[in-house]
């Protein structure tokens, strides 16, 4: 039988750099077949040849839909020859309502003018496919990231995609949010579509799959059937090495007491009543992993922010430096008195995407690392070029524009930032979030490094397994109030949640 689907060959080369080297894909009608590798493995990359987004000719190899090979120079081909990808960062235009969003660029018109009854009547329907019940009026700004990727999805079907490709599409959604995809996904399935999935989340490859196909370093490493492998298989794979704890076994040795939070409050910006912090104290001593644990909406993210001086609410409290007690009013009098933030949102809070890796690194600590008045690019690169190597980020050179880099090396730079500020304490929000296994446990080496080294890091993290296995201590929060706190001994998963649900 003619697979829906052949990628044969594909070869794809940047500046410096072989992406993708004579990879091999295939898929048939029906099929659930998940993409997964590292970062930097070239998934996207390969995903952007079927697209259209690298048109033919810029790269090697062939592309076949139904046996017939394509030559797609726009991302438009792509799509009229049944081809819908939804990436990572989602496409819609929060200001426009769900249907406008839907059909965007191919509204029912007649004559040249917009048919706004028919826009609106076929967008209901697909909604009503998916289980959504919304009205199409809203506007996608209104929505949560859950029911934006939905959306996503029903523009995708209102194009008559036989081929869906679906990029991390639940980095950002809550469990019962993941739950309703899958059950959509069921459905298009037993409806023919062939499905194209990446994930880091290997339980939800191994729930979905048929087959699994393995990128590393451009190249393929295999296609298997799902049921012939485990999820120790498919990482050892991944990162071409076999893979034990991902957590290092390390003990800390903890000297004073590095920064000291009292009775911390902080109100939600637009409800100046409502506490989304409420009274937190804690202590975290030089050399010491502190995990923060909490369920979504815990106040975890909200509690740094507003140490950090990057809240707009109202808040309470005090905190100390070094015994010191400290003013901080903005980000820049955290940064002035040792506080580096590692933000959960890396590309809106942590990187300027259009600017080089050298750019991004120096931005927090310029004055210290290039001069007061005047910069000094050797210095600037000198450094840059140091903290590149000590956190292994895989780029040509320090002059990479940083939104070409994966995730995981995004991270890295983000990190790497920080350090060049050289902080006491170090507050990492969701560090390792979208990023694969192999960048995971290079990060986890880091802390550990870092904390041997005598900086204190407040962790915040939503991974049960991560919390657990990185931090020295765990202080847990619920509904904004500190429920918990135990010693790497004391946390368990049952103890952790117990107090996470209040």
């Amino acid at each position: 039988m003619t697979p829906l689907l052949e990628m044969k060959d594909i070869t794809k080369e940047f500046p410096g750099v072989k992406a993708l080297d004579e990879v091999n894909l295939d898929l048939h009608e029906g099929e659930f077949h998940a993409l997964v590798g590292e970062n930097g493995a070239g998934k996207s990359t390969l995903m952007k040849v079927l697209s259209g987004v690298y048109p033919y000719g810029n790269y090697k190899g062939d592309i076949l839909i139904n046996g017939e090979i394509q030559k797609f120079q726009t991302i438009r081909e792509a799509e009229n020859a049944g081809i819908a990808i939804i990436f990572q960062e989602l496409s819609l235009v929060k200001e426009l309502t769900i249907a406008e969003n839907i059909f965007l660029g191919r509204e029912p018109s007649n004559l040249g003018v917009i048919n706004w009854h028919k826009m609106y009547q076929d967008a209901a329907k697909l909604l009503k496919d998916l289980n959504l019940d919304i009205n199409p009026s809203t506007e996608v700004g209104d929505l949560g990231i859950g029911q934006q990727q939905l959306v996503e999805i029903a523009k995708a079907l209102s194009q008559d995609a036989k081929l869906l490709v679906l990029d991390e599409p639940t980095a950002a959604l809550t469990e019962s949010e993941v739950e309703t995809l899958f059950e959509i996904l069921r459905k298009l399935k037993d409806r023919g579509v062939g499905m194209i999935y990446i994930s880091h989340k290997l339980d939800e490859v191994f729930e979905m799959s048929d087959r699994i196909t393995v990128l590393r370093d451009g190249q393929t490493v295999g296609t298997h059937h799902a049921a012939e492998l485990d999820k120790d298989k498919v990482i050892s794979l991944m990162v071409g090495r076999e893979v034990g704890d991902i957590f290092p076994e390390v003990s800390h040795e903890f000297g004073e007491v590095a920064m000291e939070v009292r009775n911390l409050t902080a109100f939600e910006p637009d409800h100046p009543d409502k506490k989304l912090v409420d009274n937190v104290s804690f202590k975290v001593r030089k050399g010491e992993v502190l995990g923060i644990a909490g369920l979504m909406g815990a106040g975890r993210s909200e509690l740094l922010a507003t140490i950090f001086g990057a809240w707009r609410g109202n808040h309470s409290g005090e905190v100390y430096v070094e015994g010191k007690k400290v003013d901080i009013r903005s980000p820049k009098d955290a940064i002035d008195v040792g506080i580096g933030f590692v933000t959960e949102d890396r590309k809106r809070y942590g990187l300027i995407l259009d600017q080089t890796i050298l750019d991004n690194s120096t931005l927090a600590g310029l004055k210290d690392i290039s001069g007061r008045f005047l910069t000094s690019r050797p210095k600037e690169l000198s450094a840059t070029t140091e903290v590149m190597e000590k956190l292994n980020v895989k780029a040509p050179s320090a002059m990479t524009e940083t939104g070409t880099l994966s995730g995981g090396n995004q991270q890295k730079v983000v990190i790497g930032k920080w350090l060049l500020t050289n902080p006491k304490i170090l507050f990492l929000d969701e560090p390792t979030r979208g990023i694969d296994v192999g960048a995971k446990q290079e990060i986890y080496a880091e802390i550990n490094l870092l904390a041997e080294e005598g900086l204190a890091i407040v962790m915040v993290s939503s991974e049960l397994p991560e919390v657990l296995g990185v931090s020295d201590r765990i202080l847990v929060l619920h509904e904004g109030r500190a429920t918990g706190e135990f010693s790497k001994e004391e946390a368990t998963p049952e103890n952790v949640m117990a107090a996470a649900t209040g």
